[in-house]
C-alpha cells in the first residue's frame, strides 16, 4: 500500500514514522517544507504525482489561543487547505485519513461524546477543524476523520513536555482542575491509523470515529500523574502543583469544561481499543529521561 503522510515533523507525523517503518507499505513523508498545504497547486501536482492509496494528513493549525486573533491563517489550514486535499483525494479515488479534535464540541455535556452528537465549537480552532470536517464530508472522498483529545509525546510541543519545562524552572505550578477530558498518546493514535489503515476496502468505513485516552482526568491529574511518574528517576526534583479554577486561569479561547470522547465506535469497528495514557506518559517520560 503506498501512503503519503502530510505533515511528518509534527508530533503525530514524527509518532507515524515511528509505526510505518515496521511495516511493508511504501511511505512518502512530506514536511512543509515539500508539501505547504497552503499551497494548494503544489499539493495537487505532487499528491497526483504520487498517486497513493491513502493521504494521512497529520497537519494542522493547533495554537488554540493564537487562532483567535489569527483567525485567516486557522482557517486557511483547518478549513480551505483541507478541503482542497479532501477534492484531491477525490480525485485520486484515494483515501483520507484526517485528524481533528474535541474542541468541535462545546464542553457542556455531563456523558461522553458520541461521534453523531451535536457540535458546537466555542472558538475558532474548534469552528475551523469542524470546517475542514464538514468539507471532507461535502467531498465525497472516501475518509477517516478521527477526532482525538489532548494528545501528547515526547515530540513536539504539548501540555507534558510543558509541564516538564515549567517544572525544571519553578518550584510551585498552579494547574487547572476543572476542565475533563482525556490524554492521549500520539504514538496510540499513530498505532491505531496503520492499524485501521489496512481494513479500509468500502463506503460502510466511511466517517468519524472518536479515540482518545482511556481514563478522563482533569489538566491537574494529568500534571500530576506525569510528576508522580518523574519523582521515579531520583536524580530530577519535582514541583509542587495546586489546582485552580479555569477562571483563575483565564485564556483567550474558551476550552471546553467536558471534553471526553466516547470510544466504542472505533472499538467495535476496527477492534480499536483507548489509549492507555498512563502508559504513553511512561513511554514518553522514558525517551525524554534517556535523550
Amino acid at each position: 500500500m503506498k501512503i503519503l503522510v502530510l505533515g511528518c515533523k509534527g508530533q503525530l507525523g514524527r509518532c507515524l514514522n515511528d509505526q510505518l517503518k515496521n511495516t511493508d507499505h511504501e511511505v512518502i513523508y512530506t514536511s512543509r517544507q515539500q508539501i505547504d498545504i497552503a499551497d494548494f497547486e503544489v499539493t495537487k501536482s505532487k499528491s497526483l504525482e504520487f498517486s497513493p492509496d491513502i493521504i494521512i494528513n497529520a497537519t494542522a493549525y493547533t495554537a488554540v489561543d493564537k487562532a483567535e486573533e489569527d483567525q485567516k491563517t486557522a482557517n486557511l489550514i483547518n478549513h480551505l487547505a483541507v478541503k482542497n486535499i479532501a477534492d484531491i483525494c477525490n480525485q485520486l479515488e484515494c483515501w483520507l485519513i484526517h485528524v481533528s479534535t474535541d474542541y468541535v464540541f462545546d464542553g457542556n455535556s455531563n456523558v461522553p461524546y458520541k461521534e453523531d452528537d451535536e457540535t458546537n465549537p466555542q472558538g475558532e480552532y474548534g469552528e475551523t477543524k469542524l470546517k475542514g470536517e464538514l468539507a471532507i464530508q461535502a467531498s465525497g472522498c472516501k475518509h477517516i476523520i478521527l477526532r482525538t483529545a489532548w494528545v501528547f509525546s515526547e515530540y513536539g510541543n504539548n501540555f507534558l513536555k510543558t509541564m516538564l519545562r515549567f517544572g525544571a524552572e519553578r518550584d510551585e505550578l498552579s494547574i487547572v482542575g476543572d476542565q475533563m477530558g482525556c490524554p492521549t498518546y500520539a504514538q496510540d493514535i499513530a498505532r491505531s491509523i496503520v492499524a485501521i489503515a489496512p481494513k479500509l476496502n468500502s463506503q460502510k468505513d466511511y466517517g468519524i470515529y472518536h479515540y482518545c485516552g482511556d481514563q478522563p482526568c482533569s489538566w491537574f491529574d494529568f500534571a500530576k500523574e506525569i510528576f508522580d511518574q518523574l519523582k521515579m528517576y531520583d536524580q530530577i526534583s519535582t514541583p509542587t502543583i495546586k489546582a485552580v479554577t479555569t477562571e483563575e486561569y483565564p485564556t483567550l479561547a474558551e476550552r471546553p469544561k467536558f471534553s471526553v470522547l466516547d470510544n466504542k465506535k472505533i472499538q467495535e469497528k476496527f477492534d480499536i481499543f483507548p489509549s492507555d495514557w498512563k502508559v504513553g506518559v511512561e513511554s514518553a517520560l522514558k525517551r525524554l529521561v534517556k535523550d
